[in-house]
């Protein structure tokens, strides 16, 4: 199977500061606020140098350790929203180019400077993104757009920095990718048994959950 060419990593993010408090609530403790860093950054088996997971129930732990979002889905919204959306608006910590993060295979792998990850999951939007964001019907027209970014499993720690090519060394003969497997689990159910053989490539947390609800529908 030929494998795409690299695409590259615009930007490495970490995150920024805690949300303001918004009709008279408290600053919401959150890590979807990212900021570009230069330099190499380390890569550690949870995430990058720097990066904060607040809720790693959600966003994080070792099959949301990095969040990767592309600049060609951003300038979408860019121009759906008619506003800029610069490296870490989506909460990514990699800004890309060059990959179809929307087809990228459940469970294919990726080089980047001296780590390696595997990519495990698609991300579901929640309020806190749409607070960030300022657009209160944002998680159902992120949603129905289906560009969700991919979740990355850290399989080689080392590190990494803007400019560096993502390099796409092995993917499953399976072909379920991440919108399709986002579909399936939000609006498309009946389609389940469709996920097991990418099973064991999701997030370690959810893969029982899943297999449970898989063994329902097949029963």
């Amino acid at each position: 199977m030929r494998l795409p060419g690299p695409g590259r990593v615009d930007a490495v993010c970490v995150s920024g500061t805690d949300l303001p408090a918004v009709e008279g609530r408290k600053p919401l403790r959150t890590g979807i606020d990212k900021r570009p860093v230069t330099g190499r950054v380390a890569v550690h088996p949870l995430g990058l140098e720097g990066d904060v997971q607040v809720n790693r129930r959600h966003h994080g732990g070792e099959g949301q350790a990095v969040y990767a979002y592309a600049q060609e889905d951003a300038d979408h919204w860019a121009a759906e929203l008619d506003r800029e959306l610069p490296a870490g608006r989506f909460g990514e910590n990699l800004r890309t180019t060059g990959l179809d993060l929307r087809n990228a295979v459940l469970g294919e792998r990726w080089r980047i400077g001296t780590a390696l990850f595997e990519v495990t999951a698609w991300r579901t939007p929640c309020a806190n993104f749409a607070r960030f964001w300022d657009v209160p019907d944002l998680v159902r027209r992120f949603a129905a757009h289906g560009a969700t970014g991919a979740y990355l499993r850290v399989l080689e720690t080392g590190e990494l920095g803007a400019g560096d090519a993502v390099e796409i060394v092995s993917r499953p003969e399976h072909g379920i990718t991440v919108e399709t497997g986002f579909r399936i689990v939000m609006t498309q159910q009946h389609r389940l048994p469709e996920l097991a053989p990418a099973l064991a490539h999701l997030p370690f947390k959810d893969q029982p959950k899943l297999a449970g609800k898989i063994a329902a529908r097949l029963g």
